[in-house]
């Protein structure tokens, strides 16, 4: 059995995504760089923010994908129990992680601190076995990676090790979707002189040389600057068919997801009185409310009450009253007959209007957040249904 509230996932829209920045890849550079465009490194981690890690890395693999990333181990089994054989990166940190996962399930990691290299190096040796690896680079984030101005005292035990080889060296920007910040410009200049002064100390099987790959744009540094494509890409939300807030895009893009429910009850409001925990929507004339099977358990923020809407026979109707566990209320007012039983829209299209549509960077504005926050958080306990 299936609950009524149901996330739909259009795997063919995620393929055609792919495609779409494919294409963006090859045709948008604005200034010279390399001679080919660069690979995709398609980003699965949080459960493919929110659409079910497992189906979509499988689709994604299918479409070509050159290399997948996921946040940690666990996360990376997952997929190579669900059948998926393209490489893995795992982007997060590894100095505490249980590290036979890599060897057993040939995983990618990433080395961001002199502890991981240690800890891999280790495992590695333990293995009788070569990983190769991605070298992060702190640019100025200050979250993981060796900092990029202390690379000559931190980094020549990691270049050393003999079980480790260097595949690839990144970075990450931290106002990539802030396009009137001067560090992002700052931070690229910080990565490519941390690049001079790799290859400078690198020697011998480390050397970082051509086939080293170098990468540092996630989707909202993808659509900003074609400097910093490198030789890799990262995109993640721009896969989902949603654009990183304010930034505009000129890619053909399909949102991945929608997230639909049942109206499961109708009740009529009298002048005075109220809607929900805290009576906190105070109903002036008489109103129609429609119950929702959908709630802060499910991934509702509580703070789409008075502010969000949803879609029920095309029309645009607002959410009141706190949102509870398992349910939510619309004013239906006006909406005739509306029955038990009828299609709610919270994120998708209901109609052929553009008014017809809400999607998650609309709900993502409205509360204050971010879109990636409103796909993560679709809970465990909401059917996907693959299309």
């Amino acid at each position: 059995m299936i609950r009524s509230t149901v996330a739909h996932v259009d795997l063919a829209a995620l393929q055609a995504n792919f495609k779409a920045i494919q294409k963006f890849l090859k045709e948008g550079r604005a200034l010279p760089g390399p001679p080919n465009p660069p690979r995709i490194i398609a980003v699965v981690k949080a459960n493919a923010y929110g659409h079910g890690a497992e189906r979509v890395a499988l689709a994604l693999e299918a479409v070509g994908a050159d290399l997948l990333a996921c946040a940690d181990i666990e996360e990376a089994v997952v997929l190579r129990r669900a059948g998926v054989r393209a490489p893995i990166l795992i982007f997060g940190a590894l100095s505490v992680s249980d590290l036979d996962g890599l060897f057993e399930f040939s995983l990618t990691p990433t080395i961001s601190s002199p502890a991981a290299a240690r800890a891999v190096q280790a495992a590695a040796a333990k293995h009788a076995k070569t990983i190769g690896y991605h070298l992060k680079i702190d640019t100025g984030m200050n979250r993981l990676g060796f900092r990029h101005d202390n690379l000559r005292r931190s980094l020549p035990d990691l270049l050393a090790s003999p079980n480790l080889r260097l595949e690839a060296i990144f970075t990450h920007f931290a106002t990539a979707d802030e396009p009137e910040t001067p560090f992002f410009d700052q931070q690229r200049a910080n990565f490519e002189a941390a690049l001079k002064t790799i290859d400078a100390i690198a020697v011998g099987p480390a050397q970082a040389g051509p086939d080293v790959l170098r990468h540092a744009a996630n989707s909202a540094a993808t659509l900003r600057d074609s400097r910093v494509w490198y030789d890799m890409v990262r995109p993640g939300l721009l896969l989902y068919g949603i654009v990183p807030p304010p930034l505009a895009s000129t890619i053909p893009l399909t949102p991945v997801m929608s997230l639909t429910s049942r109206v499961v009850a109708v009740k009529g409001v009298r002048p005075g009185e109220g809607v929900g925990y805290g009576l906190r929507f105070q109903a002036d004339k008489p109103v129609t409310t429609a119950v929702i099977p959908a709630g802060y358990a499910d991934g509702i923020d509580l703070r789409v009450s008075g502010r969000c809407q949803v879609l029920i026979r095309g029309r645009r109707v607002p959410i009141v009253g706190a949102v509870s566990m398992d349910m939510m209320m619309v004013d239906v007012t006006g909406l005739e007959d509306v029955s038990p039983g009828d299609e709610v829209v919270i994120i998708g299209r209901q109609g052929s209007e553009s008014w017809q549509q809400i999607d998650a960077r609309e709900m993502a504005a409205a509360i204050g957040t971010i879109p990636y926050e409103i796909v993560c958080r679709i809970g465990s306990r909401i059917e996907r249904q693959y299309e």
